[in-house]
């Protein structure tokens, strides 16, 4: 169908292959009986493609609750030659108050200068207090030792699948922002080649898998994150998917 010419509705068939033409990236995901994801990306300072591959894929997909103007989930990542940061947000309820708490919490975790999670997430407490508060999880990668470290806070839902094993990985109770668990440790996990990380807000039913997409990694990441939220979000809530796949 990207093919000039080619038709179902009789018309002139040039859509897909225009979209293929101006962009920079287009990749089409297309499974029987399910649908099709198509990615068109422009890149504002314009293509290279010789590059050195980065260390990390990260991608992500975040959309407001259907009506609202205004998205309650955010996610946010620093990356360094030491270390990859992630923090995904999700602000209590959503419309304009949920946004102003996750904004708050994005600014404090930029300026975090903590490499520890549990540290990381009570030093974002401290920041939000003037806010509603908000759920949420950090992870930072270790480049040198290759290793994860992540805790959170509240029902983000995280999953590391790799070659060997998968496994969800718990937050604890509370509300950034409002009632923070006095005792937090973070969970340390060795990385292994092919492993990626998926993190996802409660604005997705919590019994998500990505095994049943056949190939999708050899897409571009975003593709992935934007097949969960068409086959798991609520629709009552902002959603919210990140995702990263270490490189070396």
């Amino acid at each position: 169908m990207v093919r000039d010419g080619e038709s179902s509705k009789s018309t002139l068939g040039l859509g897909l292959g225009a979209m293929k033409r101006l962009c920079d990236t287009f990749q089409v995901y297309s499974l029987k009986n399910w649908g099709t994801i198509i990615l068109c990306r422009k890149y504002v300072t314009g293509f290279k493609l010789h590059i050195k591959p980065p260390i990390a894929e990260i991608r992500s997909v975040v959309i407001p609750k259907p009506g609202e103007t205004k998205c309650g989930d955010r996610f946010f990542y620093i990356e360094n030659k030491n270390h990859i940061k992630l923090f995904l947000a999700d602000g209590l309820g959503h419309g304009a108050e949920a946004a102003r708490a996750v904004q708050e919490a994005g600014i404090a975790f930029s300026s975090c200068q903590e490499l520890d999670p549990p540290e990381i997430l009570r030093y974002i407490n401290s920041a939000v207090r003037k806010t509603r508060g908000l759920v949420g999880m950090v992870a930072i990668f270790d480049i040198a030792q290759k290793t994860w470290n992540i805790c959170g806070v509240g029902n983000i839902t995280t999953k590391i699948n790799g070659p060997t094993a998968s496994k969800n990985y718990l937050s604890y109770n509370g509300i950034i922002g409002l009632n923070l668990p006095r005792i937090m440790s973070g969970q340390h996990i060795v990385h292994e080649k092919g492993q990626y990380m998926v993190m996802c807000s409660d604005g997705l039913r919590s019994r998500w898998d990505t095994l049943k997409y056949t190939g999708i990694l050899r897409c571009d990441l975003t593709i992935l994150a934007a097949s969960l939220i068409k086959d798991f979000t609520r629709a009552t809530d902002d959603s919210s998917v990140a995702i990263c796949k270490i490189n070396t």
